[in-house]
């Protein structure tokens, strides 16, 4: 991999990373047109991974605080209720990651795997708009969980999050459209969403750190530095901009998107 290419790639992962089309099928779609093989080396795409988290941590990093203070007032409050939130929802993706990976991996590198995942991406994105008019929550509040969130809607988000490891899923897509159809508020699910994330991709960084897959990678250094650094600049603006999105305008147009990607797969591929 060029460290032009690595520039390229990584502005793609952090630009998509919190839009709702997929930042790893975009990946795959900008390896197949550039012509990068990293099939069986994942090293490049954990590193971008890692990179737009810590944007998001940059960005959250306010109520990241926040929710640590509270949480180790050693008391059941609204940080540690969220908190544990959270942990729930990362089980479902913990237990792909455990059982499944070697499956997982196997799918990157198919374009045809990111074009029907996108389809999938897709319906999801126009049915949550259907489910949640943008602008318009009008729950009251005495009806809401704790947070905003209950257990069971923690949870199946998580299942979402799981699922959308498969390339071309849309991980932000797939949680927030799974959350606003289980009927979370579309604030709320911004913040859950792009939080729920952090705990699952740093583990994986770290444990690929400690394996010792960095100085295995067929990735030199330079080009996963580079690759970092602009997804991790783009991400910072990527972010900020979905969460306005979330809270205003419709998702149905990324739907939208992600359908004539879908459409330029099929019959380019």
């Amino acid at each position: 991999m060029e460290w032009f290419e690595a520039v390229i790639l990584g502005l793609l992962q952090g630009l998509t990373e919190f839009l709702p089309v997929s930042s790893s099928g975009h990946l795959e779609i900008g390896k197949v047109l550039l012509g990068v093989e990293t099939t069986d080396d994942l090293m490049f795409t954990t590193m971008v991974h890692a990179a737009t988290v810590l944007s998001t941590i940059v960005v959250f990093r306010k109520q990241i605080f926040g929710l640590l203070k509270g949480f180790f007032k050693f008391s059941y409050n609204d940080e540690t209720d969220y908190l544990f939130k959270i942990a729930v929802s990362i089980i479902p993706v913990m237990i792909v990651g455990l059982f499944f990976k070697d499956h997982v991996e196997a799918l990157f590198g198919s374009i045809k795997v990111v074009g029907y995942a996108l389809l999938l991406t897709s319906a999801l994105l126009f049915f949550s708009d259907l489910a949640s008019k943008p602008g318009k929550d009008v729950r009251k509040p005495e009806s809401e969980a704790r947070n905003g969130i209950s257990y069971w809607q923690a949870f199946v988000v998580g299942l979402a999050q799981a699922l959308a490891v498969v390339p071309g899923l849309s991980r932000s897509g797939t949680t927030i459209s799974t959350g606003l159809i289980c009927g979370v508020r579309r604030d709320v699910m911004a913040q859950f969403s792009f939080l729920m994330v952090l705990v699952p991709i740093l583990g994986e960084s770290f444990l690929e750190l400690v394996g010792g897959e960095f100085a295995s990678s067929s990735v030199g250094a330079l080009p996963l530095l580079l690759g970092f650094v602009s997804a991790f600049v783009s991400g910072l603006f990527a972010c900020k901009v979905m969460i306005a999105l979330v809270k205003k305008a419709k998702l149905s147009w990324f739907a939208i998107y992600c359908l004539v990607a879908a459409a330029a797969i099929f019959i380019f591929a």
